[in-house]
């Protein structure tokens, strides 16, 4: 009983926490640390007693009404200590609950974002506090995926909390005309939902279908919810989730291992989603040119290859050619230098990679080692791979990645060798 109970509540946490997180700031007037510190007592307590009663018959629905009665106990001691501050002539702050309107749209998580997106927290901050809210996702977790130090994501994470609660940020979705000036950011934070389901940061599995299925169901919500006014670039993050969805059955192995794009059956692709996106891809562009509709014309070219050997690289490269213009980084230049690589052999692909680990922040991020790595075993550096293939390792977060890397590390070991 014990393993079960233990399986059941990392089943739910892994599945639900954003879910219940999102409902509880809403019982809770929209307090982010409130809500999350009572899911977490929920889980601990969830595990101690269903080890002695049994799995419920539903479990998420037991985590969030332990964690409202342990969000209503702490609300009341606070309550209780004001009065004994007040008694004692003690200054005490009022509490003010936000303006709430909990029957404006039944989507708590699209309520979060929103509220998480607000123009007053800084961009950076609005992106972190819906990971770390939504998906779940620690401090450390969320530093990584912007190549930022722990303790700066941390103060980061609780300057927005504070913002959120000293400004009285309400906890809606606003009006269309009001969404537009937060949508870059929304949009944003589903892709990176999505991005955490398609290749997660931790764990095990390297695909967890939960998030990429949520991420893809608010893309759905945003677009409709927008109506006439959709910009091309909600339409073109819903069909480049859609596209990269699509190869999700053949990126694993039944083990769980990591199939690389050109290793891949492409039987297996989903071709509804596919044929579901393309008009997508085509919309979004008569509406504007933007990164999401130029990520979905990469992945376009993917999925039209009948064979890995049919992609139209030289294609592929002019879109991120586009793209970095549109929307510079280093990892749209660390990506164009795979396609570079594919169109133009390894070596003017090796050159821009030591240019970006000597001039950005990927020096800490394992996939711009791991490329350095599978270019230098293609032009047979097999020495200077297994060095690249190392620090890869060192940085990877993800079960299945490393496996591969570590199968891949020993294939140039033994070449090394003989």
């Amino acid at each position: 009983m014990s393993l079960d109970a233990t399986a059941a509540v990392e089943e739910v946490y892994r599945a639900d926490w954003g879910r219940i997180v999102a409902t509880l700031i809403g019982m809770v007037g929209g307090d982010f640390d409130l809500a999350e510190e009572s899911a977490q007592e929920a889980f601990t307590a969830a595990v101690d007693q269903w080890q002695a009663t049994g799995v419920p018959e539903f479990p998420r629905a037991w985590i969030i009404q332990t964690a409202r009665h342990k969000a209503i106990d702490r609300i009341r001691r606070q309550a209780t200590l004001a009065q004994k501050l007040e008694a004692e002539g003690m200054p005490v702050e009022p509490f003010e609950e936000p303006d709430y309107e909990a029957n404006e749209i039944p989507d708590d998580r699209l309520r979060l974002i929103f509220t998480c997106c607000h123009p007053a927290l800084a961009p950076e901050a609005q992106v972190a506090l819906t990971l770390r809210t939504l998906c779940g996702l620690e401090t450390d977790e969320i530093a990584r995926a912007f190549l930022v130090p722990v303790p700066t994501m941390a103060q980061r994470l609780v300057r927005a909390k504070s913002k959120i609660r000293a400004a009285g940020i309400p906890y809606v979705v606003p009006g269309t005309e009001v969404m537009a000036s937060r949508l870059d950011a929304v949009l944003t934070v589903i892709y990176l939902v999505f991005n955490e389901g398609y290749a997660a940061t931790r764990g095990g599995p390297l695909v967890r279908t939960d998030l990429c299925a949520e991420a893809i169901r608010l893309g759905r919500l945003v677009r409709s919810l927008m109506g006439q006014q959709t910009p091309g670039e909600a339409t073109g993050l819903l069909a480049l989730m859609l596209l990269h969805d699509a190869r999700r059955d053949a990126r694993l192995t039944e083990a769980g291992d990591l199939i690389v794009l050109e290793e891949q059956d492409r039987t297996r692709w989903n071709r509804s989603q596919i044929a579901e996106a393309l008009p997508l891809v085509q919309e979004a562009f008569r509406r504007e040119v933007g990164p999401f509709a130029l990520q979905a014309a990469i992945a376009v070219q993917h999925c039209q290859a009948q064979r890995p050997e049919d992609t139209n690289w030289r294609q592929i490269v002019g879109f991120y050619d586009l793209l970095e213009r549109v929307q510079p980084s280093p990892i749209v230049s660390l990506n164009r230098a795979v396609a570079l690589a594919m169109a133009d052999g390894p070596k003017p692909a090796l050159e821009i990679i030591d240019k970006l680990s000597a001039g950005s922040d990927l020096d800490n991020y394992h996939l711009l080692h791991a490329t350095r790595a599978d270019l230098l075993r293609r032009v047979g550096e097999h020495e200077e791979a297994a060095k690249s293939y190392t620090r890869a390792l060192q940085l990877v977060t993800n079960e299945s990645e490393r496996r591969f890397l570590e199968r891949r590390l020993r294939e140039v070991q033994s070449a090394v060798v003989s």
